[in-house]
């Protein structure tokens, strides 16, 4: 399996700084979220790592239970805010997936991380714990219920533009 490695941009006029050489990203091929239902945290990841590494990085999502229906409605929404459709999400659990060779899998949940640990065992691939809201935990008027589904899609938004080294950035006015 080939490994792409982002290195420090080169600068003529710089002196070549080690430290910045130590610090390479490895980037993943292929990249699996898992959270506990795939109905808010991992279709929100999946949909964001798709909107900003495009062909880069293939993504998908599962739960370790999936919902019967769709997306959330406030995931939706949330989305929907900043150019990104989910409407055509279908809950799937690990079992559903087609392939299961990802190089890295991402768990947005305890449960989720524990899970994605047994199920790894015999494959080779990296897993990453990413501690996220579950803004379905909060209670309240629609106000507080919507800013915790943001809190929870700018968290997940900042985490893999930094993660996957995107560069570029589409903003949507």
């Amino acid at each position: 399996m080939a490994n792409i490695v982002l290195t420090p941009q080169f600068n003529k006029s710089a002196t070549f700084d080690e430290g910045a050489a130590d610090a390479r990203i490895e980037m993943p091929h292929s990249v699996l979220f898992i959270c506990n239902f795939n109905a808010v945290r991992s279709p929100m990841a999946e949909a964001l790592s798709k909107f900003y590494c495009g062909h880069k990085i293939y993504a998908q999502s599962v739960g370790i239970r999936a919902e019967d229906e769709g997306a959330n409605p406030f995931a939706l929404a949330v989305m929907e805010e900043i150019g990104i459709d989910l409407s055509h999400h279908k809950p799937k659990r690990f079992e559903d997936l087609m392939d299961s060779s990802f190089d890295l899998v991402v768990t947005l949940s305890p449960e989720a991380q524990h899970r994605a640990i047994d199920l790894t065992r015999t494959l080779d691939c990296q897993v990453e714990y990413w501690p996220t809201l579950d803004p379905t935990a909060v209670v309240g008027n629609r106000e507080n219920i919507i800013a915790a589904y943001r809190q929870t899609r700018d968290m997940l938004m900042t985490k893999i533009k930094k993660r996957f080294a995107v560069n570029y950035f589409p903003s949507v006015s």
